[in-house]
């Protein structure tokens, strides 16, 4: 018998976990290294999604175990009115990667430092009125929540008033097209504006955007939507806030997203990426801002902010991407996944579209539909390639939403391997066959 079927580690887990989401893999992790995460049957697994999308350096790298095992020695946590030399390098080393973004807030977790950017923008601007992309995900907490429109809406009361979306341009189901049928996003964007116009009370504060939407089915924002979006920020006096989580820190072939694009946001947000898969996130935002909102008393003071044992691990995450080339890694491995992806999409006809950048790319599974086209979503055979896959020896994750087919959010270690990529795209062939023969 497997020793992932212990009966008493499951009913343990059942009568004292609270169940926080979606339904749990049926294996027991014991440990893990590089690109994979070993079961209680010592099986190897393929990560490709970093863990939850974080362990940018895969599992144990071992510059970030150095740095644990010798910065718990000399401090890990300190009252958050102290300061650590490795608190003070990371916003250095991070705002020198970040031109004009040069004051450095150190946090835990992703939906924190998107609560104290929202915060800051509220403060900054004196408005309260937040708009965000009608498939975002900022988070689970108070105001990041109120801005999150892929899930969990329902059923927790009312969310922050002010709390608008416009829809994610996509670029496989376009709203608006052009005569060539490709997508329109400028009249998308400008329609939009135009209806949370009508909405507002003239107390617009920011827009709050992730450059690829994860969770909203990998749906990256098309070259040249990041400068109009921006434009409709400044003729509205509203910041820009970009969230980061995982787009940040090389994973898209470029340190930051915006790069590509020449945007610099008004304030910007990272967290999973720069702490590798411990607990780190950063809020970035521009002198002029910090100065006032301190000036007008900007209060963000918890347990963990400036803590220097996370601090110190992303002065060595930021290390390692340096000395090892891993931003032009996520570049070239990416285009080497997106090739073998693009591949199994011209073989089978359930892949509709492959679309992201560098090392996060998402692959989306449909059916035929009424017209006789694969664009219909089929979230039936998503969730079979997912079985199939785990089975196989591959972790992927998949986004089940409506209107959406099953879209594999792929983001493996900007480390792995030329040949665990390859490993990865004949597992997934594989599982394809084998929920199609399922059928």
């Amino acid at each position: 018998m497997s020793h992932n079927a212990d009966p008493k580690f499951w009913d343990t887990a059942q009568k004292h976990l609270i169940r926080y989401g979606g339904t749990f893999e049926p294996a027991i992790i014991e440990r893990a290294k590089g690109s994979f995460v070993y079961d209680a049957d010592d099986r190897p697994i393929l990560d490709f999604t970093s863990g939850q999308m974080s362990a940018l350096l895969g599992h144990g790298h071992p510059k970030i175990v150095e740095t644990v095992q010798s910065q718990v020695e000399k401090v890990a946590h300190l009252f958050s009115g102290m300061l650590s030399r490795p608190v003070v390098t990371l916003a250095e080393r991070l705002a020198e990667l970040a031109p004009g973004l040069d004051r450095v807030l150190l946090v835990s977790t992703g939906a924190e430092s998107n609560e104290a950017a929202i915060r800051m923008a509220k403060l900054v601007t004196g408005k309260h009125e937040i708009v965000a992309f009608s498939k975002s995900w900022h988070g689970m907490t108070g105001v990041a929540a109120s801005a999150t429109y892929s899930a969990g809406r329902k059923g927790y009361g009312p969310a922050a008033v002010g709390s608008f979306a416009i829809p994610a341009p996509n670029a496989f189901r376009p709203r608006f097209k052009h005569a060539d049928g490709s997508l329109d996003w400028q009249t998308e964007l400008d329609d939009a504006f135009n209806l949370v116009d009508s909405q507002s009370t003239g107390n617009l504060a920011a827009f709050i955007a992730e450059p690829i939407l994860s969770s909203g089915g990998m749906l990256p924002l098309p070259k040249g939507y990041l400068a109009a979006l921006k434009q409709k920020c400044v003729e509205r006096g509203m910041l820009l806030i970009l969230d980061e989580a995982q787009t940040g820190v090389g994973r898209t072939g470029d340190m930051f997203a915006f790069e590509r694009d020449g945007v610099t946001p008004d304030i910007m947000t990272l967290s999973k990426t720069i702490g590798a898969g411990l607990p780190l996130a950063a809020v970035m935002t521009t002198a002029e801002i910090e100065d006032a909102a301190h000036e007008k008393g900007f209060l963000f003071y918890t347990t963990h902010v400036s803590d220097p044992l996370p601090a110190a691990v992303g002065v060595t995450v930021l290390d390692v991407v340096r000395d090892e080339k891993l931003v032009d890694r996520a570049r070239t491995s990416g285009q080497k996944l997106f090739d073998g992806l693009s591949r199994l999409k011209d073989r089978f006809d359930c892949i509709g579209d492959v679309r992201g950048r560098g090392l996060m790319l998402g692959v989306e599974i449909v059916k035929r539909g009424a017209d006789g086209q694969f664009r219909e979503p089929d979230h039936e055979l998503g969730a079979a390639i997912a079985t199939e896959a785990f089975r196989n020896g591959l972790s992927m994750n998949i986004v089940k939403l409506p209107g959406m087919g099953g879209v594999f959010r792929i983001a493996p270690p900007l480390t792995i391997s030329d040949a665990e990529l390859d490993l990865g795209l004949s597992i997934i062939a594989k599982s394809i066959e084998g929920a199609l023969s399922g059928r």
